[in-house]
């Protein structure tokens, strides 16, 4: 009897600033890095995805992918048909250090019935993410666009609120509102999850966390560790511990 695959793999070698710009595919996608940082940009959201992290992107979804970093991304493409995963939207999956070497395994040479087990191992290891991840949405309103677009090309800019919104020809009160309708969060909030998102590239890359607070925007380490404990429920060392397979990381 013949197995008909339904997972392929492809692998891209990405230096920094690559982007695959907007496409679709028909098949399920998950993305994900074996190393490095990527960037998945959907419609009016993005999320940055660390190695321990992969998005599942469902089939007809167009996407655009790029690295913030050296990287390596990992295409995983499921046959819909086949496939007995099937969540609707774009989920965020946690890659635990089995479902990290089942990849790498398929993407050898196999007997047929041997990669028939293997994928069916890997798609019954895959689950949503616990906890906080990087999801950041996008405001629709081009004033509020612009001003998310200048933060996220450079997350320590030091300007306050009113003066972003002169600097886009708004006013503050605008933009207040506009965060928050087009994003569900306020202003302050959003700033600090950009920045925090921006944050993941550096530390994944294993820059102390003094030098990846000065370059987000924070004016001590210990204010940065807080704003991401806020966020994520742990410190930075400790959420990165996960992507080495160690649930006991050091508190950094």
């Amino acid at each position: 009897m013949t197995h008909e695959n339904t997972i392929d793999l492809e692998r891209f070698e990405m230096v920094r600033g690559q982007t695959f710009l907007h496409h679709v595919h028909d098949d399920h996608q998950l993305a994900w890095a074996s190393s490095g940082v990527v960037m998945v940009d959907i419609k009016d959201r993005c999320w940055v995805l660390p190695p321990h992290l992969a998005l599942w992107i469902p089939g007809g979804v167009r996407h655009a992918t790029g690295a913030l970093r050296e990287s390596v991304l990992q295409g995983v493409y499921l046959d819909p048909v086949s496939c007995p995963l099937a969540w609707p939207r774009p989920t965020v999956l946690a890659v635990s250090p089995l479902a990290r070497h089942l990849i790498g395994y398929l993407a050898g040479a196999l007997a047929p019935e041997v990669r028939a087990h293997a994928e069916a191992v890997l798609l019954e290891v895959l689950r949503p993410a616990d906890g906080a991840v990087f999801e950041l949405p996008l405001p629709a309103d081009p004033r509020a666009r612009e001003t998310a677009a200048l933060l996220l090309d450079d997350p320590a800019d030091p300007r306050g609120l009113g003066e972003l919104a002169h600097a886009v020809g708004s006013s503050t009160r605008t933009l207040l509102r506009l965060f928050l309708a087009e994003t569900g969060m306020t202003f302050t909030r959003w700033r600090t999850h950009a920045r925090l998102q921006a944050a993941l590239a550096h530390l994944a890359e294993g820059e102390p966390v003094g030098r990846v607070a000065e370059r987000v925007g924070y004016a001590t380490p210990s204010a940065f560790v807080a704003a991401f404990r806020r966020v994520t429920g742990t410190t930075p060392a400790a959420y990165f511990a996960r992507s080495r397979g160690d649930a006991d990381g050091p508190a950094t």
